[in-house]
């Protein structure tokens, strides 16, 4: 059988393994087309020799950007990959600037995109990169070569000789990929993963998912561009396992409903407008069903895992499951099973009504440097606890510094910061990376984070605030989508607030509320009590010099576009209170 070493491994071991009719599944124009693996490995092979014909060496970048997960991506990763060359997926919604100072700093031969939106902004700074020689797109674009072109020319298998003697050469610890991280801060950091950071991530990881090897579908929806649902489909191709790629974020629900996976990723955000929307659902209810749903979903928080609750919980549990949890189940295709949570913190509610319903979500903890897994729950073994990224994967070790600061070392460990030894230093100490995560592992080993180090911040009065565990505890409330919470060298802790528009605008009718548009609506007296209340309610769980004093509603959404938020959606907190510095001088008199 063949061994993976590296990421090229994977299709060549689920051929000889699976063998599957079905491995990669696209949506085209409304039908499912499946890529069975035969085709997968031919197709990959088709590209590496079309590339070899345009010029393409080891250690050429090619860059490509989709905003969709796709069959394409994963066959143009592996035909590059099996040259020596590298992959150097970039974020589609990123800024023109931040295109051409990736494609740039990475110096990118050829450029594939999906479609014409993307193939705008390239060609907008296409003069800026002088390394770029082409752009080709995987739609059918009319002023924009197709990757069609590049299979036709792959097709003369005359030169897979020399294919096979470049894949020969290809070693573990090369370099395989480029991910430019969507730093909070400055420029993007090009992390080099090997091919070995990456196939040891997938492979220990494996061995923490419960999935039925060669039986098991999947639903690929989270960015491909980052190492973690790249991962994760290294990941399924080892284990034979089905991969739909979704149409797009607004279509998840119905494309749950017609691949019924059994497994997927997520990210918290998803997990919890997937729950605000069952809720809103439940609200909807009359009489004794209302009374039921709500009954189902208060024992559904109290949930502990491994029967800990004891028997008369689990017998309620039980009927819960049967008349409750069960319709929440079939809403969502009736298979899933296991989702893999990633990328920020998974609020302990969620992790305790989705486990209730068997949803099986695991919460797990990594970074792009560390490929990205570094710990991860599992249900199986007494595995899994709540409120913890669980415990640590094989071969990878954890020390805490004396400040708290989580330093990983293993496998999964980057090469380092591309054309940056001074940074890369700064992060890699002794064989350690240096996470930039506060947290502890407990007794039993279970990984637990407190907060981001450069996040935490000192009031005048010299406390300390983890503003991520505040920010966390307020969005369990329905009423707001976003919080930043500010205050560092000022007097007392406050919040910019991003109401959760839909959910207002539906109570403000409901409380003959009348606005003409929501930033008048968030002015309006009554709202502004409604949100003091929540702002209350959250407030109870922090001691006094943590509690928020104060709060600004915002007018817009957050957003990528906005500047708001990096593309894993997480705060840019210096750009959030640059906008927003006139409410902040508000807030403290400036």
């Amino acid at each position: 059988m063949q061994n993976i070493t590296r990421l090229f491994d994977f299709p060549y071991y689920q051929l000889e393994k699976y063998n599957l009719e079905k491995s990669l599944v696209t949506k085209y124009d409304g039908k499912w087309i499946a890529t069975s693996t035969q085709e997968y490995v031919d197709k990959a092979n088709a590209i590496s020799r079309a590339l070899l014909r345009l010029g393409v060496r080891p250690n050429d970048k090619i860059a490509l950007i989709s905003l969709t997960n796709r069959t394409e991506w994963n066959i143009m990763d592996i035909g590059i990959l099996q040259l020596g060359a590298q992959n150097v997926p970039i974020y589609p919604t990123i800024s023109k600037d931040d295109y051409a100072y990736v494609l740039n700093h990475s110096e990118a031969k050829y450029c594939f995109v999906s479609c014409a939106e993307v193939y705008e902004k390239v060609m907008a700074v296409k003069e800026q990169v002088p390394t770029l020689k082409d752009v080709y797109s995987f739609d059918q674009l009319p002023d924009c070569k197709n990757w069609n072109e590049i299979l036709e020319m792959g097709t003369d298998p005359s030169n897979q000789n020399e294919v096979e003697a470049l894949k020969e050469k290809v070693k573990p610890e090369d370099l395989a990929t480029l991910i430019y991280t969507s730093g909070t801060t400055g420029k993007p950091k090009g992390v080099m993963l090997s091919h070995s950071n990456v196939v040891s991530n997938a492979l220990e990881s494996a061995k923490r998912l419960s999935l039925n090897y060669g039986e098991t579908k999947c639903l690929s929806f989270l960015p491909v561009c980052h190492i973690y649902e790249r991962m994760m489909i290294y990941l399924y191709q080892y284990a034979g396992v089905t991969i739909y790629f979704a149409e797009s974020m607004d279509k998840i629900s119905e494309n749950l409903k017609e691949t019924a996976p059994h497994v997927m990723t997520a990210v918290p955000r998803l997990l919890e407008k997937v729950y605000d929307k069952i809720l809103s659902k439940g609200a909807d209810l009359s009489g004794i069903k209302k009374k039921l749903f709500f009954w189902a979903v208060e024992l559904g928080l109290k949930y502990e895992p491994y029967g800990q609750n004891g028997w008369w919980y689990e017998q309620k549990l039980a009927l819960a499951r049967k008349l409750i949890f069960n319709k929440w189940k079939e809403g969502l295709g009736g298979n899933l099973s296991l989702i893999s949570s990633g990328s920020a913190a998974l609020q302990p509610r969620l992790a305790r009504i989705f486990n209730a319903a068997e949803f099986g979500v695991m919460e797990g903890y990594g970074l792009t440097e560390t490929s990205p897994v570094v710990s991860v729950n599992d249900m199986r073994d007494g595995g899994f606890r709540i409120g913890t990224v669980g415990k640590l994967l094989d071969r990878t070790e954890v020390k805490i510094a004396d400040d708290g600061e989580i330093c990983v070392k293993g496998p999964q460990v980057m090469i380092g910061y591309y054309k940056d030894p001074e940074k890369t230093s700064e992060v890699l100490v002794g064989g350690y990376f240096h996470t930039g995560d506060i947290g502890e592992i407990d007794a039993d080993g279970f990984l637990k984070i407190t907060d981001r180090k450069k996040e935490m911040f000192k009031t005048s009065g010299g406390k300390y605030v983890a503003p991520q565990l505040l920010e966390n505890r307020f969005k369990q409330s329905r009423f707001i989508e976003q919080i930043m919470v500010i205050g560092e060298g000022e007097k007392m802790p406050a919040a910019f607030i991003q109401p959760d528009f839909e959910f207002l605008r539906s109570w403000a009718q409901r409380h003959q509320i009348q606005y003409s548009s929501d930033e008048d609506l968030i002015k309006n007296p009554k709202v502004h009590e409604r949100y003091q209340e929540e702002v209350d309610a959250a407030n109870d769980s922090f001691a006094k010099w943590e509690k928020v004093k104060q709060f600004r509603l915002t007018p817009d959404v957050w957003s990528v576009e906005g500047r708001h938020l990096t593309p894993t959606m997480k705060l840019k907190r210096k750009v959030i209170k640059e906008i927003y510095i006139e409410l902040y001088n508000d807030i403290y008199n400036h």
